[in-house]
C-alpha cells in the first residue's frame, strides 16, 4: 500500500461567542472528520485551525488536545483573514494526514452556517 499524506478540510459555525458554544462546534466538526474517515490519530501530521476575528473565548486546539489519542497531534490556531461581507463566527480545520486512501476518498465535512462554504462538499454525500 501507497501512503501519502492528504488533507482533510472542514468548518462550522456558532452563533455566540463562549466557550461552550466553541467547544460543542469544534467537538462535533472532528466527531464528523473522523467518523467519515477513520483515520488513527497516530497518523495525523497535524492540524490547523483558524476562526474568524469576532471568536475569541476559547482556541479550538485546546479542545482537539482533549481528544483521546489527541494529546500529541501538533495543533495550530490562527485568526482568519477578514474579508468584508464574509461569513462570521466561523471555525475552519485543515488537517494532514498520512493514508493509503486516494485524495478524492477523503470527506470534508461543512456544518451548521459554514455549510454555504462549500455546497459541494456536504455530508448528505456520504
Amino acid at each position: 500500500m501507497d501512503w501519502k499524506v492528504r488533507a482533510i478540510r472542514g468548518a462550522t459555525t456558532v452563533s455566540v461567542n463562549t466557550k461552550e458554544a466553541i467547544r460543542e462546534a469544534v467537538g462535533e466538526l472532528l466527531d464528523a472528520i473522523e467518523a467519515h474517515n477513520q483515520f488513527d490519530p497516530e497518523d495525523i501530521v497535524s492540524v490547523t485551525f483558524s476562526v474568524t476575528r469576532d471568536l475569541d473565548a476559547l482556541f479550538p486546539a485546546a479542545i482537539a488536545r482533549e481528544r483521546p489519542f489527541w494529546e500529541n497531534v501538533p495543533l495550530l490556531d490562527v485568526q482568519q483573514m477578514y474579508v468584508e461581507g464574509s461569513l462570521e463566527r466561523c471555525i475552519r480545520v485543515l488537517i494532514h494526514l498520512n493514508t493509503p486512501k486516494p485524495q478524492a476518498e477523503m470527506h470534508h465535512p461543512y456544518l451548521r452556517q459554514a455549510q454555504i462554504l462549500r455546497p459541494d462538499w456536504q455530508l448528505a454525500r456520504l
